[in-house]
């Protein structure tokens, strides 16, 4: 048995498949990032879900793909994890990034983006990833994720700059204690989750002029600090993967179109697409 799994921060999606190559389920964790969850909670998340547990025996390969997983130590620390586990597994781990490729261009060169809860870049020569920046994650980084987006929202909401009609129905949506808010940021797991999780509010109301606004200067940061130094022309295929871009795909064109760029697909979910290039590409 082989598992594929998607793991980005908010979840992680995993396909079974068997020796056939025939898939066999498909299941939905909690997210899987090594760099912002202690490793306890990673071990709970994987055996809380019993159709893996099931099956830990017979699993020969895991492919895993995930956020938080473009360093040295972060993937460690899973490996051991998903070692403990899956005790006579193979485990391959890398970024969620060389997901997104396989899901998009497969094996040609294009640029290739994720704007999730997350969010990164980078150009694939059609032999290996070129990025031009270590990501720094959520606090620092992150340009137009649902947690850029979530950051955005809290402090228009507290300092008084969002407009009284969206105001009333961000109130009527979150809890909104400030004491609640800095003990998910500041004492919970996965404080970059917990704010992804204001930015759905967006998904509602994205043709108020507010969050229209918010969402254009958000995704023009993104293509000035995460498309635009690659100094790629209109000819290079560029590849959108995650919720943020599937929803506003919209605007997202439109902010290409301001440099001369065109956006190739959006893919809201790249599992499906990273089954099938597994499929061709597993002996």
């Amino acid at each position: 048995m082989i598992l594929i799994a998607d793991g980005g921060s908010t979840k992680a999606d995993w396909i079974a498949i068997n020796n056939n190559k025939e898939e066999v389920f498909r299941v939905r964790t909690l997210g899987l990032n090594p760099a912002v969850v202690p490793q306890k909670e990673l071990r709970n998340r994987v055996i809380n879900m019993f159709q893996l547990i099931n099956i830990k025996e017979e699993v020969s390969e895991i492919h895993f793909y995930g956020a938080g997983c473009g360093t040295p130590k972060p993937v460690e620390i899973l490996k051991e994890t998903l070692s403990e586990i899956f005790f006579n597994a193979k485990i391959f781990i890398t970024e969620d990034m060389l997901a997104a490729v396989y899901a998009s261009s497969g094996q040609n060169p294009a640029l290739v983006c994720i704007l999730g809860t997350g969010s990164n870049s980078c150009y694939y020569n059609g032999d290996e990833m070129e990025m031009l920046v270590d990501s720094l994650g959520y606090t620092i980084m992150d340009e137009a994720s649902g947690n850029y987006f979530g950051k955005k929202l809290l402090r228009d909401y507290f300092y008084k700059k969002m407009p009284k009609t969206i105001r009333k129905k961000f109130e009527q949506s979150y809890n909104l204690n400030s004491d609640h808010i800095k003990q998910h940021l500041y004492r919970e797991d996965n404080p970059n989750m917990f704010l992804a999780t204001f930015a759905k509010f967006m998904f509602e109301f994205k043709e108020e002029k507010y969050v229209k606004k918010l969402i254009k200067k958000g995704f023009t940061e993104f293509f000035k600090y995460r498309i635009l130094p690659y100094k790629k022309d209109s000819s290079t295929p560029i590849y959108f993967i995650g919720s943020i871009a599937f929803y506003f795909r919209d605007i997202l064109e439109t902010i290409a179109k301001k440099y001369d760029l065109e956006i190739t697909d959006v893919i809201q979910r790249p599992i499906n697409n990273l089954l099938d290039y597994h499929k061709k590409h597993i002996n």
